[in-house]
């Protein structure tokens, strides 16, 4: 048994967590590389073999938005999250049809087993110069819905800290506001807390070149954790370059007890809790 997978060879499950806990973010719609998505039924017993019992499902796209809310109807352990993706606005706005996509997500969030709207928020990285203001606007636009609705905000920030802080400033953040895939440093962690968001740590705080990650980590008290997958990306080592998954969790919750020094199931427990706390029960 290796501890490597090649491409299309999954990794061996993790040893099962101790208690159970929440993936507060995947995307089962989409499949890594462009191949076919997951079986939404394994991916959920996989999970919930190693302890992963919760799942937040996650559409960022008209099309996963509809998926997302066909699959909550069907398995208990999935709650969702549904918006228009920063990097998916400018391209609604430049065919003039954002408004039209915001109302479809809109109608989505209605369901009561939506719990999220996300993922919202900038991304500086994918999209150039010409995307802010597109951009910004859905972000605000989502901020609010999130306000009108009483769901928790989950928020993609890639290369743009300053901006998503003075939004959320400038707007009034949600009272539940998570931050995702948290990409921050020790400062911008401080900040979070301080404001009262949630911090969401990935596969990315087990990477070599992650240190700043970890401090940020170590610094963000336990009630103000959530871990996620961001699956099928930011697979953990010693997987890095295979899919991820949501049963490759407990990696990434061992890796942050260690940075944390804290025991697992003390962590397990603060992760579930801080779940139910920002998505309620499932």
């Amino acid at each position: 048994m290796t501890h490597h997978s090649s491409r299309g060879q999954a990794p061996e499950p993790p040893t099962p967590l101790p208690l159970p806990v929440v993936d507060n973010h995947t995307h089962l719609d989409i499949g890594r590389d462009g191949g076919a998505p997951p079986d939404v039924a394994e991916a959920i017993a996989a999970a919930r073999a190693v302890g992963v019992d919760r799942l937040v499902q996650i559409g960022c796209d008209l099309a996963g938005a509809r998926f997302t809310a066909e699959m909550i109807d069907q398995y208990a352990a999935l709650l969702g999250g549904v918006a228009i993706h920063p990097n998916e606005a400018p391209r609604h706005a430049a065919a003039g049809d954002l408004e039209s996509a915001w109302a479809e997500i809109e109608a989505l969030a209605a369901h009561p087993r939506i719990r999220v709207i996300g993922e919202t928020g900038l991304d500086y990285f994918r999209t150039g110069p010409e995307g802010v203001a597109a951009q910004q606007d859905s972000f605000r636009w989502h901020i609010d819905l999130a306000k009108r609705t009483g769901k928790a905000l989950q928020i993609h920030d890639r290369d743009s800290h300053e901006d998503v802080l003075r939004i959320l400033a400038e707007e009034g953040a949600p009272e539940k506001t998570v931050l995702h895939c948290f990409s921050g440093d020790v400062p911008m962690a401080r900040e979070c807390v301080e404001r009262g968001y949630y911090l969401s740590f990935s596969g990315t705080v087990t990477f070599k070149n992650a240190r700043t990650l970890r401090d940020a980590l170590a610094v963000t008290p336990l009630d103000r954790l959530l871990v996620e997958t961001d699956a099928p990306y930011l697979t953990p080592v010693p997987y890095r370059g295979s899919g991820n998954a949501p049963y490759l969790i407990p990696i990434t919750v061992r890796a942050m007890a260690g940075t944390l020094t804290v025991d697992v199931p003390t962590l397990c427990r603060a992760l579930s809790d801080n779940s139910e706390a920002v998505y309620g029960p499932w």
